[in-house]
């Protein structure tokens, strides 16, 4: 049994070699790619404000990250539909697999939402279960390299919804309209003024998740634009690094709104009398 799995092993490894051998003798045949038409400071100043390649959308220039995100809230909000109508009806006390997934996908958030917010837990676990699903989907969209065409008339891939940084910055105000509204609630304008002291939160989620998202796009541009390096390395840094702040980023986002929603929405401690003497 070992000898077999050792032969399939050695020839995984012959068929790999050999498919490297292949793709390296191809790219001597037909020649290196031209040479780059924009410098490493244009190309990675469009990844981040995406100012050569603007789309049209109904009459008005907009950034590729918009149609990102339209196409990636119109994808999940089907997805949903589907799951409730077809898949939800059908769930059974033994779980299948695709059940299972949902539950413990569900089970995570909650525990997440219960551990750190002891009151109104409800809301919140609903609250991070769809920014956490939204962010996650945001960023390995640009995985999928669906073609769009620009304004100018070329095709070329959308990118992550929260690479831009509007998106990122409305997710995190966000969030903290929705701790805000939360804590006003709950406590009144004291909770809201609990919850204003922390002034500085919509930038920080903002920032932080813009920064690590966008730090995976330039490295992976980085690889791209090196010739020495943009033969197989770019795939896989690409999906790691995007795989990985998706998880990062989604964990991060989650746990900071249900820490900050569980202090604004946690009830005053009652006054101690003092004992007369």
């Amino acid at each position: 049994m070992k000898e077999k799995m050792s032969k399939g092993k050695k020839l995984f490894l012959i068929i790999w070699v050999a498919l490297i051998l292949v793709i390296l003798a191809l790219i001597l045949i037909l020649g290196l790619p031209p040479k780059e038409t924009e410098s490493i400071k244009e190309v990675m100043k469009d990844g981040v404000l995406h100012d050569l390649n603007k789309m049209n959308f109904f009459g008005l220039s907009v950034n590729p990250a918009v149609i990102s995100a339209y196409l990636v809230t119109a994808g999940l909000l089907l997805l949903a539909v589907l799951i409730r109508v077809f898949a939800i009806p059908k769930f059974k006390d033994v779980p299948g697999k695709f059940q299972s997934v949902i539950e413990k996908l569900v089970e995570f958030f909650w525990d997440m939402a219960k551990g750190n917010s002891h009151h109104r837990t409800n809301f919140i676990a609903a609250y991070i279960f769809s920014a956490g699903v939204y962010i996650f989907f945001s960023t390995i969209f640009e995985l999928f390299g669906v073609q769009w065409m620009t304004a100018a008339g070329h095709s070329m891939a959308l990118p992550a919804p929260i690479a831009d940084i509007n998106a990122a910055i409305a997710m995190g105000f966000t969030t903290f309209g929705m701790i805000l509204v939360s804590g006003i609630v709950a406590n009144g304008p004291k909770g809201g003024l609990r919850v204003m002291k922390d002034f500085s939160l919509p930038i920080s989620m903002s920032f932080r998740l813009f920064g690590a998202l966008l730090s995976g796009l330039l490295v992976t541009e980085l690889v791209y634009y090196s010739v020495k390096l943009s033969f197989v390395l770019p795939v896989v840094v690409g999906v790691l690094f995007t795989l990985l702040h998706a998880i990062i980023q989604t964990y991060v986002l989650a746990t900071l709104a249900s820490v900050f929603y569980g202090e604004a929405v946690e009830p005053p401690k009652p006054k101690k009398e003092k004992k007369k003497k």
